[in-house]
Order: C-alpha cells, then structure tokens, then sequence
C-alpha cells in the first residue's frame, strides 16, 4: 500500500463494508467481537490515523473546539492555553487555533469566524482577547453555537464569559499604596476605548476616594498598554516640580510598568525609594528569563485557571447531557468569589476567577508576598 492508508483501504484489507469500520473507529457496539478485533489489528499494522473532523461529521458531530487568540507572542497566551490543553486532555475533543495577527486585524477580521464556521469542523468556540466585535460574538451565541469569551477589553454582554473583577483589582492595586503611606498616587491607564482601562481606573478612584484623597486630573495620564507608553507617561509625572510629583505610580498594565522602570532610570530615579510602584496581569511568572529589577509588585491575573474554566464552561455547553461535572465546577468557580450571579439557565454565565496583589520589591518589599483579593463589595 502506497501513501496514507484510508478508511477505504482499511475496509478493503478486512473484508468490510467502509460504514462498519467507521462503526469500530466510533466505538459503536453493532459489531461483531471477531469483526472488531480483526478491524483493529489492520489498523494497527497499516498505521492508520484517522480524521478527527472526517469522523465527527459521518457521526453528525464534530470533535474539534475553535480556540481564536490573538498572537502566540502574547505573554499571558501560553498560560491560558495550557490550561485549555490539560481539561481537553481528559476528553475525545481536540483543539485547532485561530491566530489572528495584526495583519489579519486590519484586513477584514469581521469575517475571520464566518469563514471558521464555514468549514463546519468546529463544534464550539474559545475566544480569548480575539478583537472580534462583540455584537459578531453575540450573534452566534443567540444562534445557538457555542462560544465561550475571555476578554477584557470589550466582551460581549450576552455571552458566557470568564475573567477578573478588574475594579476590585484596580482598587486593591491603589489602595496598597496608600497603606503604604503615598497621598500623591498617579495613575496611567491603558487605551480608555477598552472595558478593563475603565474598570481599572474605576478602582483607583473608589481607593482614593474612600481613603478621603482627592483624584488629582494631572496625575492620571493615559498610555496604550505597552512600554512605550509607560515611558512616554512616567517622563511626563518624573518632570514636575517635586512638590507635584507622584510619590506612587499604578500602571495599567506590566507593560506599561516595565515603561515606567525604563523612565526612571533615565531620570535618575530610584525605585521604590523614590516612587513606588505597581503592575497589573503578574507577566514576571510567565517571562522568568526577563530580568526586571526591582521586581514589580503587581496584581496577579490567573491566567492558567482561566483557560481551565473557559473551556470547561464551552464543554458544559457541548456535553451538558454526558459530562455535568464541568458544569457543576464552574458553578462553583462562579460562586467561591462571591460573584456570578449570571448561573441560571436564562442568562449567560458570567465567571469571576480569583485575582491577587504580589508585593513585590518595587514597593519596598524585600520578600514576596502574596494576597488574595476579596470581592469589592468587601474591601473597603
């Protein structure tokens, strides 16, 4: 035999019509012990491998999950997926990812799930952070296929969806800086077209407000989530008169810290002694081999629990008859934060994981120390 063998070969070799040896291959119980095991031990000896897609369409289903991300090149990408990847792996799906790049972004990235689902392999569809519009999301959830979001940015309202309360974290963020003793807090927040640069900053100002501090308008700067815009903000607060100047930063993102260390050393600022500062998403445990000193105190973004319970909600939605295990874990997630009201059959869930403040040296810390956020309700 040449090539690749087929289902047509397998079927030829074992004397066999092609339907009972998909039969054997779907695990159905119509065949003959005899006839099964001589299926099987061809199979084995031509090294056949058959395809995922091709099986679950003859059995009207597929066993493929869409997961669309944006880049691989995202740090916080790999710790979702290999939380995705450990649930998947105690089930008969596969995964095929969808990445879109920046290219794809501004070519035509509306019709980047239409073309997905024309394909009909997927059963369902993991978005994280996929600069698709929300309303496109949307659609296909009142269609009634599948998809789960994990998105902060802009996620759809009546979709099932999974992440952090981003106005606690803000808020847990600034006040550990003005129990620390800082009255002067700046702020530079990511892009304010995005959901989480609102919430964020959001949380900072129920910090300062109910610490009784007034909110300062030129202490807020807006930055664009990368390093150059926390360098660009930092050299703008590092050059006010001292009296002015912050004593704290909270910046929006690691990123936008990593920024701000760059600004520092160009002006000849120490940190923390200096200005004390705090990031958001914790990117120090997922980039280790970056050195970044002093290490950043930050709010930790659970991004591998993340990829765990997206998926295990989009397989509650799949397997809802055979596997309502994954719904009653994410059930729990839900309510072990206090949050989650969105659980009954009406409304799509909404999941709030868990997030924490690691106080780190960048705050005069000298030894790490991590802290679960309470609910926001609870904080104050």
């Amino acid at each position: 035999m040449s090539g690749r063998p087929t289902i047509d070969d397998i079927a030829r070799l074992a004397g066999v019509s092609k339907a009972t040896v998909s039969r054997v291959l779907n695990h159905k119980p119509d065949v003959d012990p005899a006839t099964r095991d001589r299926i099987l031990r061809i199979v084995e000896e031509q090294g056949f491998i058959r395809s995922i897609a091709a099986s679950g369409l003859a059995g009207g289903r597929s066993r493929l999950i869409g997961v669309l991300i944006p880049s691989f090149a995202w740090p916080l990408i790999p710790d979702i997926m290999n939380g995705v990847a450990e649930v998947i792996g105690e089930t008969d799906y596969e995964l095929v990812t969808y990445s879109i790049n920046d290219r794809i972004r501004r070519n035509n990235h509306v019709d980047i799930i239409d073309r997905i689902l024309a394909t009909k392999l997927t059963a369902g569809l993991l978005a994280i952070y996929s600069a698709q519009p929300p309303q496109h999301l949307a659609r296909l959830h009142r269609q009634d296929f599948p998809v789960v979001v994990i998105d902060d940015q802009d996620p759809p309202p009546n979709v099932p969806w999974v992440g952090i309360d981003n106005k606690a974290a803000g808020y847990a963020a600034t006040r550990h800086l003005i129990q620390l003793g800082h009255r002067r807090i700046a702020h530079i927040q990511g892009p304010m077209q995005l959901l989480c640069s609102h919430e964020r900053y959001e949380g900072y100002c129920q910090a300062l407000q109910d610490a009784g501090l007034p909110l300062l308008p030129d202490l807020v700067l807006e930055g664009n989530f990368a390093p150059t815009g926390g360098r660009a903000c930092a050299r703008i607060l590092f050059s006010m008169p001292p009296e002015r100047r912050p004593t704290a930063i909270f910046a929006a993102n690691d990123q936008t810290a990593y920024g701000v260390l760059a600004a520092a050393e160009e002006n000849g600022i120490h940190i923390p002694h200096d200005v004390a500062l705090v990031g958001f998403d914790d990117l120090a445990s997922t980039t280790a081999h970056i050195d970044i000193r002093p290490e950043l105190t930050t709010i930790r973004q659970p991004f591998y629990e993340m990829g765990q319970r997206s998926i295990e909600l989009l397989l509650s939605l799949l397997e809802k008859p055979r596997f309502p295990a994954y719904e009653n874990r994410w059930r729990y997630s839900a309510d072990s934060t206090g949050r989650g009201s969105h659980i009954d059959e009406e409304k799509p869930p909404r999941i709030y994981l868990p997030a924490s403040l690691v106080v780190r040296a960048s705050c005069g810390s000298p030894h790490p120390l991590t802290i679960p956020l309470p609910p926001l309700d609870s904080s104050a």
